[in-house]
């Protein structure tokens, strides 16, 4: 999950001055915005509110493992099986969320993701080369796994692999993507150039590169240098250049061990880049028999350094097999494997047949993904149309995920796009395909520069679109969303104030960089990073912030993460024990009650919601109590207010507006109140650094008498549901 570090600063400045504004006032009132058109969105539980299901992973601490060892498969599938069993299921649905979105963990950490065990290698006889599943409906698929990719160029991303860019094995080697090149894309070349970077983790002296060139390698390639003091990939991306070194451009490369001399005198420099535009086409060690093999670019071994007058090189990278190397990022790994490369230990990928059929869906629409990054068109073609022959109800496609995460330009996930798209459409045409699950961020995902200097990366993806005529290939938009996820930037309390800001700032980033008015847009996965433990209610809190935020801005459906508990664990969703038994119900999945249960109404039916001014602040004038306003489908009003006040009590006045209306109205008769928070939950710890809750739920419940005079009693650090009918 990327955070922009800068942007951080600039919004708490930016809200502490409207906050102060805010503080002004005394007055202790929530005003809804009830005119009739003035709905901010409109939406269905069952369709809108989720969960989000990843891989399961295995290894040290699962249960059933010894400290220090890695499950075996029977384990790992003995784990899921359990988890998905009714018992289990059972008490993760109690917590209301209703729609599901199925997560593609493999692409994130570099592997090749075999949806469905049975299916073809291109290279049968040797169990090699790009695997398709089959669509034939056979045996119930019950668990999938990942193969590494073996042609690997990054040494950082999820996972335990490395790059082997500076491995000191000559004889591995990084490969880009064979999709990317003319025989795939039909555009030449140039258009879609291959890159490697290199981090050499301090600036130091340079002046040569030497490069060990696999096939196919490289005839026409610049090696540059960035000017930035920031690294290029995030906080940097548009406070630097790339500039090629003075003796950096290639015309005419032959491949094996090229050694360049690159500037007269030396130049400190931390990061480098090898900019890629024209391949030799000539075949890897793989062999000609199959084209891709001959496509793109390829090196064995990269080294940085200094090259003496006498013809001395010293390298300064480090050659290990292990994250412990020198660092580089790709531009795309070729998707080749074989099946030797199978890896258990990485965990359970849920296979489809299992999840569809457990009952953690509900038997409702779910999203699911296809692998695109490190996958081919026709096997993500194949696993849809099995899905659709199982006749298992699928909502939207996600394609890929996160590519901006694994730092691919947008022109290049256009590409692949389009080829995957043309390919599910030829088997399911009805197929609705979307994207691109980005990474959790504050604002816009911009990368480097294009020749025009756009650096949106939605915005460049969507020409790209357009240029080729095919923008109803896009049929909804996904990102996630990760706040104070990364440790250093914020872990206090005060972080529920920003919440509303920080949902609303990446919305208006994609509507700015062109996300088409209408088109729906999904947070297909999140949760508030660090800080969602048992030990007190603030993911609680946030979860409602959230959820209403996003709600209020005019999402089409959200997804909670993490969905899938994992058993021997304290934090996280649902605790259980190694036995798979309940014991804790977290503030997060309580939280969850109240707003799927209390907030909206449990069915499928259009809910309206409406925007809610606050002026209840604290003496910093923080913003403490927020309001979430919808029209239901059973003719009540229903207001989730969030008080992030830590130690008071707080007390609000309610009211309806209508612009058309020549008074306020209240909420007239009974009104229940629904209340969830730290008098609800308390968590006890223990010697050990272990604990229980107590109480630990449910959310309490009782009625108060509405009307113009009523003030409405919000308990310190809790959320409030205030619900019923509006005097007319």
């Amino acid at each position: 999950m990327k955070e922009i570090r800068r942007w951080f600063r600039v919004a708490r400045i930016s809200f502490g001055m409207f906050l102060c504004a805010a503080s002004l006032t005394i007055a202790q009132n929530i005003v809804v915005d009830a005119t009739p058109d003035h709905a901010v969105n409109t939406f269905s539980p069952p369709q809108a509110l989720g969960g989000a299901i990843d891989r399961l992973r295995a290894g040290t601490g699962a249960p059933g493992s010894e400290e220090g060892r890695r499950l075996t498969k029977e384990e790992i599938d003995k784990n899921t099986d359990t988890l998905l069993s009714e018992p289990v299921v059972r008490e993760i649905l109690g917590a209301g969320w209703q729609t599901v979105t199925y997560r593609q963990n493999t692409e994130l950490m570099v592997e090749a993701w075999h949806w469905n065990s049975a299916g073809k290698w291109s290279n049968p006889e040797s169990k090699e080369g790009y695997f398709t599943g089959s669509e034939e409906l056979g045996g119930a698929i019950r668990h999938s796994y990942a193969y590494p990719l073996p042609h690997r160029g990054f040494s950082r991303g999820d996972g335990n692999g490395w790059s082997r860019l500076t491995d000191g094995d000559t004889k591995s080697y990084w490969k880009s993507n064979p999709y990317l090149t003319k025989a795939f894309t039909g555009e030449e070349d140039a258009l879609h150039p291959q890159w490697v970077m290199i981090d050499l983790g301090a600036k130091a002296d340079v002046n040569a590169i030497r490069i060990d060139w696999a096939n196919p390698y490289a005839r026409r390639y610049a090696v540059q240098f960035w000017t930035g003091t920031l690294e290029p990939l995030y906080d940097g991306t548009m406070n630097g250049t790339w500039q090629t070194f003075p003796e950096g451009y290639v015309t005419a490369g032959k491949g094996g061990i090229e050694t360049l001399k690159l500037i007269s005198g030396t130049i400190p420099a931390r990061y480098l880049r090898i900019w890629m535009t024209e391949s030799s086409n000539t075949c890897d060690t793989h062999g000609a028999a199959d084209k891709r093999n001959c496509l793109g670019y390829a090196i064995n071994e990269l080294y940085v350094g200094t090259l003496s007058a006498s013809g001395f090189f010293n390298d300064v990278v480090q050659h290990l097999p292990s994250r412990r190397q020198t660092v580089t990022w790709p531009s795309s790994v070729d998707p080749w494997h074989a099946e030797t490369d199978l890896d258990y230990s990485r965990g359970d990928q849920i296979g489809f047949d299992l999840f569809f059929n457990s009952g953690i869906t509900r038997g409702l629409p779910t999203m699911v993904p296809i692998a695109m990054l490190y996958g081919t068109p026709e096997d993500a073609a194949a696993e849809i149309a099995y899905l659709y022959k199982r006749g298992y109800p699928i909502s939207w496609i996600e394609m890929g995920e996160e590519a901006d995460g694994q730092h691919m330009l947008p022109e290049d996930y256009g590409a692949l796009y389009l080829q995957f798209a043309t390919a599910i459409h030829k088997l399911v045409p009805e197929a609705k395909l979307g994207g691109p699950a980005f990474e959790g961020t504050f604002g816009d995902v911009e990368v480097w520069p294009d020749a025009m200097g756009r650096v949106s990366f939605l915005a460049r993806f969507l020409d790209y679109l357009k240029a080729h005529g095919r923008l109803n290939d896009f049929t909804f938009f996904s990102f996630e969303h990760y706040p104070f996820q990364e440790k250093g930037i914020t872990a206090s309390w005060g972080d529920l104030y920003i919440e509303p800001m920080l949902v609303h700032q990446v919305v208006q980033a994609w509507r700015d960089n062109g996300l088409p008015p209408k088109l729906p847009f999904f947070m297909t996965e999140g949760n508030m990073g660090g800080g969602s433990g048992p030990r007190d209610v603030k993911s609680a809190l946030w979860l409602a912030d959230y959820v209403g935020a996003m709600m209020s801005e005019g999402a089409s459906g959200t997804f909670y993460f993490h969905y899938m508990p994992t058993p021997g664990r304290r934090g996280g969703f649902l605790a259980l024990d190694g036995d798979y038994r309940v014991v804790n119900y977290p503030p997060q999945y309580l939280a969850a009650q109240v707003i799927t249960k209390e907030w909206v109404q449990p069915v499928d039916a259009p809910h309206r919601v409406f925007r809610a001014t606050s002026d209840v602040t604290d003496d910093s004038g923080n913003v403490v109590v927020t309001a979430y306003p919808l029209e239901r489908p059973d003719g009540q009003w229903s207001i989730m207010l969030v008080n992030k006040d830590h130690d008071n009590d707080r007390a609000v006045s309610v009211s309806f507006t209508d612009s058309g209306a020549k008074r306020a109205r209240h909420f007239s008769g009974t009104v229940d109140r629904i209340t969830f928070g730290s008098n609800e939950y308390q968590w006890h710890g223990d010697e050990s650094g272990q604990g229980h809750a107590d109480p630990d739920g449910p959310a309490s419940k009782s009625t108060v008498p509405g009307g113009a005079d009523v003030r409405y009693s919000l308990p310190k650090a809790s959320v409030v549901v205030l619900r019923g009918r509006i005097a007319e």
